[in-house]
C-alpha cells in the first residue's frame, strides 16, 4: 500500500474505518457543517486548529456514522468512535463552566431582557448572548488550547484529531437543533431559565390561605369534582413534559421527536 504525507510531514499508511451498524450518522450529507450562527462558529473553533485532512476524514467519519457513542453534561462531552483497528477509541472535550457567581449575574442580566429568554426558548440564540457571557467573565465560545480541552485515545500524535473532528461536526448539528445544547456545556441549563420564570411569577401572585372545613359535608363537599361516571373533558395540550425537556440532540429518527411524542401522548389520552 502506497505511504503518504500529511501538512505536518509525519508518514502514515492510509486506512478505511471499520464498518460500523447504528452509529450516529451526520445529518449534513454534503458541504460544510453549521446551519445557525453559533453551529458554524463551532466548527470555526475546529478548523481554526490546521489539521489539514483529518478535518475531511473527520467529516467522513461523522456522515458514514462512525461515532456510536455521544453524550453531552455541563462542562463535558465524552464519545465513542469506530476507527480502522478493532477497538473503539474514547474522545473527551471539556470546557470550563459558570460558577455560581457568574451563572447568578447572567440570570440576571437576562431577567432585564425578557425578549432573549423569549427567542432562546424558540431555539433561537441571539447575538447579545455573547456580550452577555462576556460581561460574566466567560466567553460563550471556548478558546481553544485555553478554555477547550480535547483528547483521543488513538495513537494519532495530532490533536484534534480526525475521531475528536467527527465529534465536533456531530455536536454542531445538535447546537443547530437546539442551542440550549451550547449554553448547557457552559454551565447554563433550561431549568436555570424556567427555574427563574417560576419564582418570579410566585413572587408576584401571592395566594391567600383557604380555611379547611371542619365539618364533614363542608370538607367532602368543597371539592367541585365531577360526577361519578362522568369523564373529564379530554385535554387540548399533549407532551407538554417532552416539549419542556426539549430534542434530543442526536435523535437522528425520520420524524421529529415532539411531534411524534405529541402524537403518542394524543393516542394514550384518547384511548387509542
Amino acid at each position: 500500500m502506497a505511504r503518504k504525507r500529511d501538512d505536518r510531514f509525519m508518514w502514515y499508511e492510509p486506512t478505511s474505518p471499520r464498518k460500523v451498524d447504528g452509529g450516529i450518522k451526520a445529518i449534513s450529507r454534503r458541504g460544510s457543517f453549521g446551519s445557525t450562527w453559533w453551529g458554524k462558529e463551532w466548527v470555526r473553533l475546529l478548523e481554526s486548529s490546521r489539521i489539514g485532512g483529518r478535518l475531511s476524514r473527520g467529516k467522513t467519519y461523522a456522515r458514514k456514522g462512525q461515532v456510536t457513542e455521544l453524550a453531552s453534561s455541563p462542562g463535558k462531552i465524552t464519545a465513542k468512535v469506530q476507527g480502522s483497528a478493532a477497538g473503539k477509541y474514547s474522545v473527551t472535550l471539556e470546557c470550563k463552566v459558570l460558577t455560581d457567581g457568574q451563572r447568578k449575574g447572567l440570570l440576571s442580566a437576562l431577567e432585564e431582557q425578557p425578549f432573549l429568554v423569549a427567542r432562546l426558548t424558540e431555539r433561537d440564540l441571539p447575538k447579545e448572548m455573547e456580550e452577555i457571557f462576556e460581561g460574566v467573565g466567560l466567553p460563550l465560545f471556548p478558546a481553544p488550547e485555553v478554555d477547550l480541552k480535547t483528547d483521543c485515545s488513538c495513537p494519532d500524535w495530532s490533536n484534534p484529531c480526525k475521531h475528536i473532528a467527527a465529534v465536533f461536526y456531530l455536536v454542531a448539528e445538535a447546537f443547530d437543533s437546539d442551542p440550549f445544547f451550547l449554553l448547557t456545556l457552559r454551565g447554563l441549563r433550561r431549568e436555570d431559565l424556567f427555574g427563574l420564570s417560576s419564582e418570579e411569577r410566585s413572587q408576584k401572585v401571592v395566594l391567600p390561605p383557604e380555611p379547611i372545613p371542619t365539618d364533614g359535608e363542608g370538607f367532602w363537599g368543597s371539592a367541585d369534582l365531577p360526577p361519578i361516571g362522568e369523564s373529564a373533558p379530554p385535554s387540548e395540550f399533549h407532551g407538554t413534559l417532552p416539549r419542556r425537556l426539549g430534542p434530543l440532540p442526536f435523535w437522528r429518527a425520520s420524524e421529529p421527536l415532539i411531534p411524534f411524542m405529541e402524537e403518542l401522548y394524543r393516542s394514550v389520552g384518547e384511548g387509542r
